[in-house]
């Protein structure tokens, strides 16, 4: 009875107890206002709380900060959450190789990604980079894109948005992009319509939810909590398992497909056969990303499918994130569209011919000329981000430009999100909606990226940055030209926690032709 009282005597103690650790701790540093650090469990029960809504609850606390970087602290994590451009370009570019992606991120990551080109570091990395790179610098893959684009908009989406204003009912416009940006990625990664537009969406679901619940191990307030459910086979980790299964007998398959193929000399221009071609000229591509036994053809099979899947998430997510975003702030901004529409209007009468089609598509030329619509994706992408956070970790001690000092093993995430939202980078104006911002003599400049590391920066620069514009560029301007998109009135959507910042609950929307 007596050790009862005293345990639950030490229990009420407790919190005060750590109250008061923290408020002596925080009269020591009395220039930081972020979350508050207690002895032992950091600030764990400010992260649980916030879990929810943790970029808005991180944005907040950086910005009361004069460095913008706040500590984050909980058992088994710990490390800066940073809105800070020169610490950006320290982790990123000046001290590059101290800031590697690090074996946890890889391996909470490995089950869904294995060791493609987004999820290794070193040697492995700069191999398989310089192999990609190569290829999205070929001017063949560029019109390749741009010709799979547009055989999208034309057979799939203009159709469906043709019947939907015709029917007139509210569609969910983020389910649209999603399954645009899923056939489209396929035929650029494989050369196949996986017909996701059409009633089979396995493959499509499966990659969503290998995508979902592969990232959401990062927010585990108990970090190791996914280990048991993996362990015993259950809930979201036996979902991840049978998704991965699905992905993987469909690449699987294509990949020894397209082997009969260049068997047979036939000759594609997708990625998967450019990177076959790759690994037939430097094999040691495969031996260094590839372990364990087995033959060569089969290690080769195993690192085609981790450099594909990389790209297909890549390329598909951020896009349709991308334009979902961008068309519900568009809705807020009538002027934004007009200006938009004319700059389109400019572009169609430069033609020597007159467009007569009902579906209007855009060459690369006139694409790049488009400077209005970059600025209004680039600034929908600064206030909404596809990518709302990213992180490194210290291979060794360091010292941050603000001075924080980070311990070998510890994590700095760069807040992305939340940059977009810092009065100290972008001005008193920064929640504002301003195309404007990105023009000077109506030509669109772009930003530091170190400011606006919407596409990464330095070494890990995003490869398909151009490839990204065509597509979203291509969408928007065959859509704004066509048709007049209403966002559903007062509609103000949430995000998911996940590696993109995806619409909860979507963005439904009523098309009407104009």
């Amino acid at each position: 009875m007596a050790i009862s009282h005293i345990l639950l005597a030490f229990l009420l103690a407790l919190p005060l107890l750590l109250t008061f650790l923290a408020a002596r701790s925080s009269k020591k540093c009395p220039e930081y206002n972020g979350p508050t650090i207690y002895p032992i469990i950091g600030n764990i029960f400010e992260f649980f709380i916030n879990r929810h809504r943790f970029l808005e609850w991180a944005t907040d606390a950086a910005s009361r900060i004069p460095s913008n970087t706040f500590r984050i602290q909980r058992p088994g994590v710990s490390g800066f959450y940073t809105c800070n451009p020169a610490n950006v370009e320290h982790i990123l570019r000046t001290h590059f190789d101290n800031y590697p992606k690090g074996q946890r991120f890889t391996y909470l990551l490995h089950d869904f990604l294995g060791r493609g080109i987004f999820n290794v570091d070193g040697e492995l990395w700069k191999m398989q980079r310089k192999a990609a790179s190569y290829e999205f610098k070929t001017n063949s893959l560029r019109n390749f894109v741009v010709e799979t684009v547009q055989w999208e908009i034309r057979n799939r989406l203009m159709p469906l948005l043709c019947n939907a204003a015709q029917i007139g009912d509210c569609i969910d416009l983020q389910n649209v992009f999603h399954g645009f940006a899923f056939d489209n990625i396929c035929r650029v990664a494989f050369g196949v319509d996986p017909l996701h537009l059409r009633p089979s969406l396995s493959l499509a679901q499966a990659f969503d939810d290998a995508t979902h619940i592969s990232s959401g191990r990062f927010f585990y307030t108990l970090p190791h909590l996914w280990k048991l459910k993996r362990f015993f086979n259950v809930g979201s980790e036996k979902r991840l398992r049978e998704a991965i299964l699905v992905v993987d007998e469909f690449v699987m398959g294509i990949i020894r497909s397209r082997r009969s193929e260049n068997e047979e000399g036939r000759v594609r221009e997708d990625l998967l056969s450019r990177f076959m071609a790759a690994v037939m000229a430097n094999p040691e591509l495969v031996i260094a990303g590839c372990d364990g036994e087995g033959t060569m053809a089969d290690k080769t099979d195993v690192f085609l499918r981790d450099m594909v899947v990389s790209f297909m998430m890549a390329g598909r997510d951020t896009t349709s994130t991308a334009l979902t975003w961008f068309f519900w702030l568009l809705s807020s901004r009538p002027s934004v569209e007009e200006a938009i529409r004319l700059e389109i209007s400019q572009v169609l009468k430069a033609r020597k011919e007159e467009e007569e089609e009902e579906i209007v598509l855009f060459s690369f030329e006139e694409l790049k000329s488009m400077h209005y619509l970059q600025a209004a994706l680039s600034e929908s992408m600064r206030l909404c981000p596809p990518v709302p956070v990213d992180t490194k970790i210290a291979a060794s001690d360091d010292v941050l430009p603000d001075g924080n000092v980070v311990r070998k093993g510890c994590f700095v995430s760069y807040g992305i999100y939340s940059m977009g939202r810092m009065e100290s980078i972008w001005g008193s104006d920064c929640l504002e909606f301003k195309p404007e911002r990105w023009l000077r003599n109506g030509e669109f400049v772009g930003e530091n990226s170190y400011r606006y590391p919407v596409f990464q920066a330095g070494p890990r620069i995003c490869l398909g940055k151009e490839m990204s514009f065509i597509q979203m560029k291509s969408i928007a301007a065959s859509i704004i030209h066509r048709f007049s998109v209403t966002v559903k009135t007062e509609y103000v959507p949430k995000y998911t926690i996940s590696i993109t910042l995806r619409m909860k609950g979507g963005l439904p929307v009523v098309i009407s032709r104009r």
